[in-house]
């Protein structure tokens, strides 16, 4: 199974879910890109998905342009910039989701509470990412 996560700068939310996701099964070939990617990993999101045992840290930020000719079982999108700007994805594509996320690197106010807007968004990307893989891609192997 071949699964495209999209993300506008592809340095958070869209990294986290991959992470994720190969997490729950290292079977699956899992890939993230974003429609304007930063080409960078944010810090703060390879420190947190490091908290919770994974390490994202030799992942890289690369452009949708770089998958849109390939065929995938799912490409889903995780902010509203990749959802609107998705559809103009070529490739063969047999499931197309949205599941968003508040973006943590938009987050202002004190150190401590950016961290916490990191990890409330890891979480709901974990819990929300475990439900799809239980109720639709384990269920369709």
């Amino acid at each position: 199974m071949k699964i495209l996560i999209l993300c506008t700068g592809n340095s958070c939310r869209s990294q986290m879910a991959h992470g994720f996701l190969q997490s729950f099964d290292p079977s699956l070939k899992v890939y993230s890109a974003g429609t304007k990617a930063s080409g960078k990993l944010n810090p703060q999101a390879v420190e947190v998905m490091k908290d919770a045992g994974i390490d994202i840290s030799h992942h890289t930020s690369d452009n949708v342009d770089k998958y849109l000719n390939e065929e995938w079982d799912y490409v889903i999108t995780v902010c509203g910039g990749a959802n609107e700007s998705c559809p103009t994805f070529s490739g063969n594509v047999k499931n197309r989701l949205h599941i968003g996320f508040e973006d943590p690197s938009e987050a202002t106010g004190s150190p401590e509470f950016i961290h916490s807007e990191f990890i409330r968004v890891r979480d709901e990307i974990k819990k929300a990412f475990y439900k799809l893989y239980i109720e639709k891609i384990k269920s369709n192997e």
